[in-house]
C-alpha cells in the first residue's frame, strides 16, 4: 500500500507486493500530482523509489518543495504516524481473505482523519497553517 498524508483527504493506493519505481512513479503522476498545489509540502523518508531521478525537479517545476528525511528518522515521519494507526484498525479486524483485507483498508484509510494528520504533523515537528 502507498499513500501520502496530506493535510487535506488526498489519494492513496493499495497493490499487491513491494512498492517498485512504476508503481510508485505511476502514484504520483496519476494519483499525487493532480492534487497538489504550488507552495505544497512533499516529505519523503529515504525509501529508493523516492529517489526516482528528475522526481525532484519536476514537483519543483510546479512549485511544490520537497524534502528528505535523515535516515532513520521515524520521529520526523507523519506517515509512520498514519500506518501505526492503519495498522492498528488492520489488527483488530483480523481480516483473513483478500477480500476483507480490502474492505478493512478501506476502512482503515477513511478512519484517518484531517485533524490526525494536522497533529502527526505538529507532533513531528512541521507547523501548518489551516488549509
Amino acid at each position: 500500500m502507498g499513500g501520502a498524508v496530506p493535510l487535506r483527504r488526498g489519494p492513496s493506493l493499495t497493490r499487491i507486493g513491494a512498492l517498485s519505481v512504476r508503481s510508485f512513479a505511476w502514484y504520483i503522476a496519476h494519483c499525487l500530482a493532480p492534487t497538489l498545489r504550488s507552495g505544497d509540502v512533499l516529505v519523503f523518508d529515504n525509501l529508493a523509489v523516492h529517489k526516482i531521478g528528475g522526481l525532484r525537479e519536476w514537483l519543483v517545476a510546479r512549485g511544490v518543495e520537497v524534502l528528505f528525511l535523515p535516515p532513520c528518522s521515524p520521529d520526523f515521519s507523519p506517515i509512520a504516524q498514519a500506518w501505526r494507526k492503519l495498522k492498528t484498525k488492520l489488527r483488530a479486524c483480523a481480516a483473513r481473505s483478500y477480500e476483507a483485507l480490502q474492505e478493512t483498508l478501506h476502512e482503515a484509510i477513511d478512519w484517518i482523519t484531517s485533524p490526525d494528520a494536522r497533529n502527526w504533523f505538529d507532533h513531528c515537528g512541521y507547523h501548518t497553517q489551516p488549509a
